[in-house]
């Protein structure tokens, strides 16, 4: 029988802890947006190679990495997210966001680095993850934030193929560090964008009846459509359409000709969203068609839900357990995610990774002053790298 793998990687977790902090805090520092993440990924590239690892550009940005055994019995893929968000960083931290406009507020780079420790931490125990028939693939995906997203043409590219289940976390400022956030099923929502362009005739609004009167038929557009949807759909699938851009004219005493309003659908149910940009598309139609307007709608379909696979949770919390964490239970959220890409080609979970420090302050993801707790960073090289070594410790090999 095999001897376990845990303490051997919990000890080189705890190793690596200094070098991980300097490498977010420079991560930090020196953020990028998606599909640029270009020093991003050559200090991911440098690091990796020093242990012995042989980084696969997938390009122009982001890094696959194999290690274990090269053709298992199972493969694991373990992924983290490597992109910025275009904000400005209002924390004052010494490691600040020292690029403009530009900043890590939604944890990525925590996400990329307990990625790099876990993968360090798995290549220590490289020999017994061969003889154990298992497989680890490391994912450093690019431009999450993005709609189409990295994920997305990863699986595009193959980075998928042969995986048999996939783990990921993101940070959650809401939860304490050393907490766990685990739940089984839909984790996260469908997210799509939508860009509804009107045009016709426009006026004098002396003239209203002379006129198509475009911002009439947009104003319709804006509160009728999200309405329509909710009595089309089955509330169970938690349809949202919520806008964040109008725009239509400049002056007040002028009917403009052209008008848009951009937004994101969000729905739980991906039943749901597989048949939704049709279903918009005639919805805004019926109702701008008594105004005369013509309409387009550009969807963009962006995300599926991450839909939490039992077997892989069940994983997550042991492996929790097993580094001194907390699993709690955590709701599904309407946000995106495209990690929901990845296990839609196979199968795996996402966890939330406490980062509040107890007793503190509670932030929000995607503001400029997000403040991380650093214990979150061994924290979550535990648990994947756990993770990763214990499905295989404790499951059959395929007949």
């Amino acid at each position: 029988m095999t001897a376990p793998l845990a303490p051997t990687l919990l000890r080189v977790v705890d190793d690596l802890v200094p070098e991980l902090l300097t490498f977010r805090r420079d991560l930090h520092a020196h953020p990028e947006l998606g599909f640029a993440e270009h020093r991003t990924t050559q200090r991911l590239c440098e690091r990796l190679a020093a242990s012995g690892l042989v980084p696969q550009d997938v390009g122009p940005t982001g890094v696959v990495v194999d290690l274990g055994d090269p053709d298992p019995a199972r493969r694991v893929a373990l992924r983290g997210d490597i992109d910025a968000l275009p904000i400005r960083e209002r924390t004052g931290l010494d490691w600040a966001s020292t690029v403009d406009g530009v900043c890590h507020a939604c944890g990525h780079d925590v996400h990329t680095t307990v990625l790099l420790g876990a993968g360090l931490a798995l290549a220590s125990v490289a020999d017994e993850l061969a003889e154990r028939r298992v497989g680890v693939r490391l994912v450093f995906q690019p431009a999450e934030e993005a709609m189409p997203g990295g994920a997305e043409r990863f699986v595009e590219l193959g980075v998928m193929e042969g995986v048999d289940i996939a783990y990921a976390v993101h940070c959650d400022p809401s939860i304490d560090v050393g907490e766990v956030g685990l739940k089984e099923g839909p984790l996260t929502a469908a997210a799509d964008k939508v860009r509804i362009t009107l045009g016709g005739r426009g006026g004098h609004t002396s003239r209203p009846h002379l006129t198509e009167d475009l911002t009439f038929a947009l104003a319709k557009v804006v509160t009728e459509v999200p309405a329509i949807l909710s009595r089309r759909m089955d509330p169970r699938s938690g349809v949202a359409l919520v806008w964040g851009q109008l725009h239509a004219g400049g002056a007040a005493n002028v009917i403009p000709s052209t008008g848009h309003a951009e937004g994101t659908l969000r729905m739980l149910d991906v039943a749901v969203w597989d048949d939704m940009e049709e279903l918009l598309t005639q919805v805004v139609h019926e109702v701008v068609d008594p105004y005369g307007v013509r309409a387009r709608v550009d969807y963009v379909r962006g995300v599926p839900p991450v839909v939490n696979d039992p077997r892989a949770v069940a994983s997550l919390g042991r492996a929790a357990m097993t580094a001194g964490l907390r699993p709690v239970p955590t709701p599904q959220s309407l946000g995106g995610e495209d990690f929901g890409w990845l296990i839609h080609a196979s199968s795996g979970a996402m966890a939330r990774l406490g980062t509040r420090t107890p007793g503190g302050t509670t932030y929000d993801l995607h503001q400029g002053d997000l403040v991380v707790d650093e214990a979150a960073v061994r924290a979550g090289t535990a648990l994947l790298a756990l993770s990763a070594a214990g499905e295989w410790t404790r499951v059959e090999d395929p007949d």
